[in-house]
């Protein structure tokens, strides 16, 4: 499945919506960069950082070398047994052919591929797969404070995709990137997630795809503010799933314009989006659910609810597309 292909076309956001929400991963744009001249020689190390042009065998010390500062890492195409941790500056991780540098199977401090920790990150055009630890936990990213911007990249086979700590003044935003074959309720914490964010200021989803997920939610975010837009979430491959979007302690924002199939093998098939189920930690007056399209797999016999609501105080279920087997909305008490 290539990274970011959709199953339908997607719709125009109603005009009543937010219309900067689209569009927001201009920062990232690899081919700014002189790639060309980075790679001209006959040979060169994989991690160049462009700033200095000076190339690393290991991905850890062209982070050092950046340091506190700012700085871009072009990434060679390959397949990397390494992870690296960020802990300071503002670094851009950038594959030089999106899809073509693969990190596989290799974690940091026992949580991810990369453990971030600086001022801010970007990640564009990387694979993530093959993340276990023994907690259950192992992501491809692991985001412990600042703002990170996540473009073009896959994440699959793994425990997790993303995982965040708590960072209130911090922004998560995700483009065209692809999810497949994640998550886990093996662990005797609770369930690993496909994208599972802690209490993060903003979450902000666009034009991704989220399929065959192997347990738990495919995004559960405890943020204050969601965006999720123009997306894709595709159960109808996915095994002992629950929810395909889960917002645990209530949040404002947008859920729109998304596509939903919901699978036959689920651990919880109640509902397809739940708000507050884990008690109203954010008020959800402002949480507008609108353009969306959702469905159950063919083959696949019973009733489910589309937005089932803890908090008692959801601001607003629009116009929605749905199967005539979903219940619209269900304030559950």
């Amino acid at each position: 499945m290539p990274i970011g292909m959709m199953i339908k076309p997607l719709r125009t956001v109603p005009r009543r919506l937010p219309a900067a929400l689209i569009g927001v991963i201009a920062t990232i744009a690899v081919a700014a960069i002189p790639i060309a001249a980075l790679f001209a020689q006959e040979r060169v190390a994989p991690f160049t950082v462009v700033e200095t042009g000076r190339g690393y065998e290991r991905l850890q010390d062209a982070v050092d070398a950046i340091g506190n500062a700012r700085g871009s890492i072009a990434i060679a195409p390959g397949r990397y047994e390494q992870c690296a941790v960020q802990t300071g500056g503002q670094v851009s991780y950038l594959a030089t052919q999106a899809g073509s540098a693969v990190f596989d199977g290799v974690t940091c401090e026992g949580k991810a591929a990369l453990v971030l920790r600086g001022r801010s990150a970007e990640v564009s055009g990387l694979v993530f797969q093959n993340m276990r630890v023994p907690d259950y936990n192992g992501s491809g990213i692991r985001l412990e404070q600042g703002d990170l911007t996540v473009a073009g990249s896959w994440f699959r086979d793994s425990q997790q995709g993303i995982l965040t700590h708590n960072d209130p003044a911090a922004r998560l935003t995700i483009d065209r990137s692809t999810f497949t074959r994640l998550g886990t309720c093996e662990g005797s914490g609770g369930c690993a997630h496909s994208i599972y964010t802690g209490e993060y200021g903003q979450v902000r989803i666009t034009r991704s795809r989220f399929e065959e997920g192997r347990g738990g939610h495919y995004v559960k975010a405890r943020a204050a503010r969601v965006d999720i837009a123009s997306s894709s979430f595709d159960d109808a491959a996915g095994r002992g799933t629950n929810y395909m979007i889960d917002l645990p302690g209530g949040a404002s924002g947008q859920i729109s314009n998304n596509w939903f199939v919901q699978g036959q093998d689920k651990e919880n098939y109640a509902a397809f989006i739940a708000v507050a189920a884990e008690g109203r930690a954010h008020d959800s007056s402002n949480l507008q659910v609108v353009g969306n399209d959702a469905r159950f797999a063919t083959g696949v016999d019973r009733d489910s609810i589309f937005v089932a609501d803890w908090s008692g105080d959801l601001g607003g279920i629009g116009e929605n597309t749905l199967d005539r087997r979903l219940t619209r909305y269900e304030r559950i008490r």
